[in-house]
């Protein structure tokens, strides 16, 4: 059987996760026959975290159909979080680094998961600009929080400060988060394969979601509330889900980050971070899982290949940026576009024998 005969939703599901596997191959191959530049290899842990953001977001923006603008602060939950289970974990022994790496971003998604959570209840009865503007302020509250955030571990354990890492009381020991300077001295456990891991769990959550009875309920909200409403949906149940469990992701990528740096600071996680997000979802489509991860991925490396024109590689970034949203809108794109759509679409055509032999059995 060939894809053109399969659903259109199973379709897309095998091209999604295609897409990730074979560029992870692609890339390792290219790599391993250095093709990479060093500084371009750098940038494939990041181009993991943000393609699993841009997907998370994607959930709540493109599925759900709100404006979420708070996403990095959930990113940085994750990060810090992850940060501190990490160095505890290190200072109680524990040497693989697979291990805390999958330690560190479960106990992350689960705090961003938790904040989202408890975020939700009041933001969810929002919507539009509101809900804009409300996510956006909690994600600088988050920022400015962890800017007063001074954490500690020694032989006693956890220490706490709101005031300066002097305040902790340690005697010896490790400052794993010393307020606006940050997380210092990370482990650097983060790998492309493991990146590549986070994404797929993150494309499998995401479309599992979409594809359930639960998926349908909340884009039924999406489409139209009051309909969904007269039908017994809960309307403020599943929109807190979804954001809730993109809250979760955004808190695993932001682990897949932290670890891939020595140091990281609050400050890292400001607007322009959600904002940067939301244009990779804008870009790569509402709803579309894959163009969530070729728009994050391409638009990420790019300012990195236009380095060697560093005069002028951001205005070129923004000129494609522009290109990108104005060409799909034009009439030859879209008549190219229905083309292959209808190309891929297109019944498979069955056999003469197998039709005559049909019609002689009937």
């Amino acid at each position: 059987m060939g894809i053109k005969a399969l659903k259109p939703q199973t379709r897309s599901t095998i091209i999604t996760y295609a897409i990730v596997i074979v560029a992870f191959f692609a890339v390792t191959v290219l790599d391993g026959m250095g093709f990479i530049s060093n500084s371009l290899s750098g940038q494939l842990v990041p181009i993991c975290a943000y393609v699993s953001l841009a997907v998370s977001l994607n959930l709540v923006v493109g599925v759900s159909g709100e404006l979420s603008l708070g996403h990095a602060g959930f990113m940085s939950v994750g990060a810090f979080t992850g940060v501190v289970a990490a160095g505890c974990l290190t200072r109680m022994g524990v040497e693989s680094e697979i291990l805390l790496f999958v330690a560190a971003a479960v106990i992350g998604a689960v705090a961003a998961g938790i904040i989202g959570f408890l975020v939700g209840i009041p933001v969810m009865r929002l919507r539009g600009d509101y809900l804009a503007i409300v996510t956006l302020a909690f994600g600088e509250i988050i920022k400015n929080l962890l800017n007063n955030f001074y954490i500690g571990v020694d032989d006693a354990g956890l220490h706490f400060s709101m005031t300066d890492s002097s305040s902790l009381g340690m005697t010896q020991g490790a400052i794993l988060i010393n307020g606006p300077k940050g997380a210092v001295g990370i482990d650097k456990i983060s790998t492309f394969a493991l990146g590549i891991l986070l994404v797929l769990i993150t494309v499998a959550v995401v479309l599992n979601l979409m594809h359930s009875r639960d998926g349908r309920a909340i884009m039924a909200v999406r489409d139209n509330r009051i309909a969904a409403e007269s039908v017994g949906i809960n309307v403020t149940k599943y929109r807190l889900m979804a954001f809730t469990v993109a809250s979760a992701l955004a808190g695993a990528a932001g682990v897949l980050y932290a670890m891939n740096y020595s140091t990281i600071t609050p400050s890292q996680f400001d607007f322009n971070q959600s904002i940067l997000i939301l244009v990779y979802v804008v870009l790569g489509g509402m709803g579309n899982i894959s163009g969530s991860i070729v728009s994050a991925a391409f638009l990420t490396v790019l300012p990195e290949v236009l380095r060697p024109i560093n005069n002028y590689r951001m205005l070129i970034y923004a000129v494609v940026l522009i290109l990108v949203m104005v060409v799909p809108n034009t009439k030859i794109y879209q008549r190219l576009a229905d083309a292959v759509r209808s190309k891929l679409r297109r019944e498979p055509k069955v056999p003469v024998a197998a039709a005559e032999g049909g019609e002689a059995d009937e």
